[in-house]
């Protein structure tokens, strides 16, 4: 009708809304009535109403009460038919505990013999599956049934194993067409879930290879992306960007040193983490060259990304390579950490978590208003028992089918303490050294600040690791574009000597600062990751952008010194061997100008990272610093000033050590006896050195490793 509109919203279980705005003139005791499922009508009880102008607005009782899962409408007689919204029925208060499925098999479940579907849709009337076996064909259609707790279902008899499908989920008498949340097969671009026979791309994997460590402080990450690390051209990588590259030895550079798979074993790395390798949205799988992302714009948690396959059109073909790669790394004694976004998805209104059940997966102000803490539109509201069933549902999967090694959550502080203690309780079940770590900055989402999963709480999440970002920023100066000039203990600026006492510690005692860990095993240290600038574009804007040897002799301190504090040690690829970005910070879509993983580099400043290669070796072998406990971590470490603010630490392992550190630009000269050189960032891990030392000349911005040929009291 011109000039009307009229609509319906649930307010409670015996409650509805109704508003009409119209110009028509109308009886001031209009006959509202409630039609379900288009076969019954019933009069409304309408308990109050208040008139203002041409906008009526009536608060109706039903005495019977709503019941989620049927067709509501509300018709009045010459104004028409609206449909009653239902959507605020996620907020009630005993929603959660009537409609949470706590069952294993949401999703398909496929069988030879027959193949069920499960969809968890509380608040709809209606849910169809759309099924063909071709994109050629038509699609037929089948009607789920619904069953306890809002969860639909349907098993048809026969071999469905490959066939494609959509969802067609009815909420508020609106039809979408959607994904399917627990999808675990996708064709190219997430047109189409696949039902998928994972008995078909079973295969060794390697898990007993990787040494089982019982500590985080007993590995090294080393952080890396598919496309970036596999692309550059001057290797002989035959599958460039895709997984299969990750899987390929005896690969060179043009100088003949080992690339990809084979210079991750060169190096000694314990675990690889990977950016993002479920699917994401803003990469067109069929033309990967005119696209690039990092990854962090989910689409489908459960399926692998199609652009790293060598046929993103065959479901299949996404699942084996990726599970090749992972069982490459496996053999050659690497394990895998995968980089998650669980914290929000690439567009939140037409994702498959909205289609399916609106108003429930993401985060709300109290205003009602999204929140968007994570600057991307959405905030996962990681508290909702559905939503965190999501979330650890699909770690399981991803450690039962890839046979993953640990996580890092990205934005993390959007999550919720309770799920993050809850993931690691599960995950460390499955797999005894799991990892779970995250960027744990205290974000701008509708949570109490108590309940954030934020570095501020580490405390109450003891098998939780976070990055260290008082670690990066004592040591290479602050992070931001307009700061790039700005040092720290290691790039010129000996004021924070106090705050890198602290740091190196592990930021786990109460010395200088307040401890922000219990323990060293949750400090993550790192000076770089994939986003932020570089560390040699960071060292290079300091120091000067001709000033390469000096800048590399600065970059192997920084790298030497993580190796050789308390805490877990992590590197972004490249870090070693003084990538840039060319002065450029966020590159998560700037392509592989930006990007990638530079082998002609590598073959320029391969001595660096052979350096790199006896740091970590002497970490293994010689400077274990695995200590869990920060007591004795204040028992054994003892820090003497040096002239100015130089410092010397000596650090009682199974043998005495001291390391002694110049920033500056000067030689020094530090006079002792009963030592033996073992280690200079100039030449590395000095192995069954012999180098009896009196005194030392200590190098500008170097790091020394000496180590007491007397047995300890």
């Amino acid at each position: 009708m011109v000039d009307t509109y009229f609509g319906a919203n649930l307010i409670d279980y015996n409650t509805v809304k109704v508003a009409l705005f119209t110009a028509v003139q109308k009886s001031d005791n209009v006959p509202i009535n409630l039609i379900i499922n288009d076969e019954r009508i019933v009069k409304l009880e309408v308990k109050k109403q208040v008139f203002l102008g041409d906008n009526s607005l009536y608060t109706c009782y039903f005495s019977e009460g709503f019941e989620l899962g049927n067709s509501y409408k509300i018709s009045i007689e010459n104004y028409g038919v609206t449909k009653v919204n239902v959507e605020n029925a996620v907020d009630f208060p005993d929603f959660d505990d009537t409609y949470s499925y706590f069952g294993d098999d949401l999703g398909v479940t496929y069988k030879k013999e027959e193949t069920t579907f499960k969809l968890w849709a509380p608040l709809a009337s209606k849910v169809k599956v759309f099924l063909r076996k071709t994109n050629k064909e038509e699609y037929t259609i089948y009607q789920l049934k619904r069953g306890r707790n809002g969860v639909y279902s349907l098993t048809l008899k026969g071999d469905y194993e490959g066939y494609l499908y959509l969802y067609e989920v009815t909420n508020s008498e609106v039809p979408a067409m959607t994904l399917d949340p627990y999808g675990k097969g996708s064709t190219a671009n997430s047109k189409e879930n696949v039902v998928i026979d994972f008995n078909k791309v079973e295969m060794e994997m390697y898990d007993d290879v990787p040494k089982i460590y019982k500590s985080y402080l007993d590995t090294i990450i080393y952080e890396l992306d598919v496309r970036d690390f596999t692309i550059d051209e001057n290797t002989d990588i035959v599958n460039k960007g895709k997984f299969l590259g990750l899987t390929e030895e005896n690969r060179k550079t043009k100088h003949g040193f080992p690339a990809g798979l084979d210079y991750l074993s060169f190096l000694g790395v314990t675990h690889v983490q990977i950016l993002p390798m479920y699917d994401f949205k803003t990469i067109d799988e069929l033309n990967t060259k005119d696209s690039y992302n990092w990854g962090y714009d989910p689409w489908q948690y459960f399926c692998v990304e199609g652009s790293y396959s060598t046929n993103p059109d065959d479901p299949y073909s996404r699942i084996k390579e990726c599970k090749m790669m992972i069982s490459a790394l496996h053999k050659k004694g690497i394990k895998v950490n995968m980089d998650v976004v669980y914290n929000h998805v690439y567009d939140g209104l037409f994702s498959c978590y909205e289609r399916v059940v609106p108003n429930y997966f993401f985060r709300k102000r109290k205003n009602g208003f999204l929140c968007n803490g994570t600057g991307c539109g959405n905030d996962v509201d990681s508290e909702k028992p559905m939503v965190r069933k999501l979330i650890i549902d699909c770690i399981k999967h991803w450690i039962n089918e890839y046979h993953i090694d640990g996580l890092r959550f990205d934005l993390m502080g959007i999550l919720d303490v309770a799920t993050m203690n809850q993931i690691a309780k599960i995950t460390k079940k499955m797999k005894s050294d799991f990892m779970i770590y995250g960027e744990g900055w205290d974000m701008n989402t509708e949570l109490s600040s108590d309940k954030k999963a934020s570095i501020l709480n580490s405390f109450k999440m003891p098998e939780v690791a976070f990055f260290n970002d008082t670690y990066r920023d004592t040591l290479k100066g602050i992070n931001g574009v307009d700061k790039l000039q700005i040092g720290g203990y290691l790039t010129g600026d000996l004021s924070f000597v106090e705050g890198f006492k602290f740091v190196y510690l592990s930021s786990s005692l109460n010395f200088v600062y307040p401890a922000r860990f219990l323990r060293p095993s949750q400090s993550l240290n790192y000076v770089e990751c994939h986003d932020n600038f570089t560390l040699f574009d960071k060292v290079s804007s300091i120091y000067g952008k001709n000033e390469t040897k000096k800048v590399m002799n600065i970059i192997r301190q920084i790298n030497g010194i993580i190796l050789l504090s308390f805490g877990v040690p992590f590197f972004h690829a490249g870090q070693e061997i003084g990538l840039s970005k060319y002065y450029e910070d966020n590159t998560y879509n700037m392509g592989d100008k930006y990007n990638k993983f530079r082998y002609d580099v590598l073959d320029d400043r391969f001595e660096y990272a052979t350096y790199f290669k006896t740091m970590i070796q002497f970490r293994k072998e010689v400077f274990k610093n695995n200590i869990d406990d920060p007591k004795k971590i204040g028992e054994i470490t003892y820090f003497h000033h040096l002239e100015n603010n130089l410092l010397a630490i000596t650090v009682k392992l199974d043998k005495e050590y001291i390391v002694v550190i110049n920033p500056t630009e000067n030689q020094i000269n530090y006079e002792f006896d009963g030592y033996y050189l073992m280690l200079c960032s100039l030449a590395g891990y000095l192995k069954n050195s012999d180098l009896y030392i009196k005194a030392s000349m200590i190098a500008p911005h170097s790091v020394f490793v000496f180590e007491k040929k007397v047995e300890l009291e």
